[in-house]
């Protein structure tokens, strides 16, 4: 995909009239990261290096159609290969233990989930990584989208990713969600207790043919399989786990309910806020016993030691 992108801004930039050097001025870079680009060689491109060349070039939103694609092949093998087999399943059925799946995620959500990680680079990382997160979101409102069955640990509705303010945004996106035909959310209450995918989350993904893939994936790890016992297995898993949850209905009162007592306590003080209250309270009420303490004989006269 880096060839590909490379060979279009060079059949472009040729269309153009340009050298290397003056298409790098028109974008801000040196003329070398231009060679770069054209060779699919050095650091891949940048969001928004795709974006200034897609605009000087013309390419009418073709180079930034392409550079997920490129970003991508940063991603481990395992990594890549599940993206790719998501974007052509017929159905996802999905167990998330700690955020809200990516596809279901707000634009603030996925920036504080992203902005923690031991492979975040900088803050151009970041806005590129939410930039992908949110273009994968697009496929669900396709003529081909899949059939998507999530259950959440209650742990993923009840931790406030990114404050109140942004977690109650994401609940009631998934809320909206749920009124969707070809989507199905439940919620796995914690008195459930324990079960065979925790500490980690678990995608099972049904392909065209008839075959199926399944996904689990931890803080820091990724494993794809592709065995037909071995998913098998995991998709009896994922079959306990949505019959241990709560029913739709259930679980959309239950997202309700969080999102109502989240909205009640973003009203109240925070601690910081509460502890300086307290101070001055403390300070006020001990000024008034001081005061009150001083007692005045008739006449404005004090009593004799």
């Amino acid at each position: 995909m880096a060839a590909l992108f490379g060979a279009r801004v060079r059949r472009l930039r040729l269309a153009a009239g340009l050298t290397q050097t003056e298409l790098g001025d028109k974008v801000h870079v040196v003329g070398t990261r231009i060679t770069q680009i054209e060779r699919s060689s050095g650091a891949k491109p940048t969001l928004e290096l795709a974006r200034a060349l897609d605009v000087v070039l013309g390419a009418d939103d073709l180079l930034v159609e392409l550079w997920p694609y490129v970003y991508r092949e940063a991603f481990p093998d395992w990594s890549r290969r599940f993206m790719e087999c998501a974007e052509r399943a017929v159905v996802i059925r999905e167990y998330a233990a700690h955020v809200v799946p990516g596809l279901l995620q707000t634009e603030s959500y996925a920036r504080a989930v992203l902005s923690v990680g031991l492979t975040l680079g900088s803050k151009e990382q970041l806005e590129e990584r939410v930039a992908v997160r949110m273009g994968r979101q697009k496929h669900l409102g396709t003529p081909d989208r899949p059939e998507l069955w999530v259950v959440l640990d209650e742990a993923v509705i009840r931790r406030p990713v990114g404050g109140q303010a942004v977690m109650c945004e994401q609940l009631e996106r998934l809320l909206e969600i749920m009124r969707a035909r070809h989507i199905t959310l439940q919620v796995l209450p914690f008195d459930q207790g324990e079960h065979d995918v925790m500490g980690g989350s678990l995608t099972v993904l049904a392909m065209p043919d008839g075959s199926e893939i399944a996904y689990t994936e931890g803080a820091h790890y990724g494993q794809l399989i592709e065995d037909p016992d071995e998913v098998r297995r995991y998709s009896l898993t994922y079959d306990r786990l949505r019959a241990e949850a709560l029913p739709p209905l259930m679980s959309l009162d239950m997202i309700r309910s969080v999102l109502e007592d989240n909205r009640h306590g973003s009203n109240l003080p925070s601690r910081t806020q509460r502890r300086r209250l307290a101070q001055e309270q403390l300070q006020q009420s001990g000024g008034r016993q001081l005061r009150g303490g001083r007692r005045r004989t008739p006449g404005g006269r004090r009593p004799r030691p």
